[in-house]
């Protein structure tokens, strides 16, 4: 398993370097400029000219991203041009909220998606089937800020049970604070439900045609005891990958969720800071969001591996 690992390691490094690369030049090729955004609409050119120099904009794309990605490679994400804080602190303040938001919103998908998949597979061709089916492409096919307008609509402003936006801390007020984080964690895991439910469905499927499933039957076990015993695991390995994909869902849909109910997460931060221009700020939160997606995947990767010992022997397999 350690020889997995370091084989995993060493291949995300060109990966990351690479995306460094798009973060900055994504950044620096979108139209308009921090200075000008900073000096004010009615600011002389040579005033404009001179925060540009000491935001060190003046120089040119590579050394820019040299001195940026040195200054990673030490642990310092920089400074925001727009609140003069470092990047690192704010992102700190907001990244429990993101974090306790994607939490909630795997717990909504995994509670909602995996029972409803099996309950399709056991149910097969009647109507519990049918209708887990037909839900699962509703929920895939309505983007996030749609099905989070509508949820506020319902239960915010028409029976006023839950709060339309905001959030208070879990550590303040644990009861207050769940009816905030409601609301956009179903937003953010009906997607996830839906994709669990349907990986859930297919896999138990293909398993439960296996012959040691009709062994164990013929062996007199109940249904429950083969699913749960015999089936489920064997098909938790398409679930577990179909999870590393969806952490990559998760923080993008964040940005978006956060939006809809002034969550004030990372995402946001993002959202802010594009608008004000914050370099800085934008590529710092990025290359969290980005590291999150890669430890996610890892993790995802030695699961797989454990609970399949030919994936981390494949390679060793291939060079015999």
């Amino acid at each position: 398993m350690l020889g997995y690992l370091l084989r995993r390691l060493t291949q995300a490094v060109p990966t990351l370097f690479l995306t460094t690369v798009g973060i900055f030049l994504l950044l620096h090729l979108v139209p308009g400029d921090p200075a000008a955004v900073l000096a004010g609409s009615d600011a002389p050119p040579d005033v404009v000219a001179a925060l540009r120099s000491e935001m060190g904009l003046d120089r040119p794309l590579p050394v820019q991203y040299a001195l940026w990605l040195g200054r990673i490679l030490r642990g310092d994400l920089g400074v925001s041009y727009v609140n003069k804080f470092p990047v690192s602190q704010l992102i700190a303040m907001r990244l429990p909220a993101t974090a306790e938001l994607a939490a909630a919103g795997l717990v909504v998908g995994l509670v909602l998606g995996i029972p409803s998949g099996v309950l399709a597979a056991l149910r097969r061709g009647r109507l519990a089937d049918y209708i887990v089916t037909a839900a699962n492409a509703l929920l895939m096919s309505v983007p996030n800020f749609w099905a989070g307008i509508a949820l506020i609509l319902v239960f915010a402003l028409g029976l006023a049970l839950l709060p339309p936006s905001g959030r208070i801390p879990l550590t303040v007020d644990p009861a207050r604070a769940l009816t905030f984080l409601l609301l956009p964690a179903i937003t953010l895991g009906l997607h996830i439900a839906a994709i669990f439910s349907r990986f859930t469905r297919t896999a138990l499927l293909e398993v439960l045609g296996e012959p040691y499933i009709r062994t164990a039957h013929a062996k007199g076990l109940g249904q429950a005891a083969v699913v749960l015993r015999h089936g489920f695991r064997n098909a938790l390995i398409p679930v577990v990958t179909v999870f590393g994909l969806q952490a990559g869902y998760l923080l993008g849909g964040a940005v978006v969720v956060e939006s809809v109910f002034a969550w004030p997460g990372l995402g946001r931060l993002i959202v802010e800071s594009i608008g004000n221009r914050d370099y800085t700020t934008v590529q710092g939160a990025l290359l969290v969001f980005v590291a999150t997606f890669f430890l996610v995947n890892l993790a995802t990767d030695l699961a797989y591996a454990w609970i399949d010992p030919r994936i981390r022997l494949g390679a060793a397999g291939r060079r015999r």
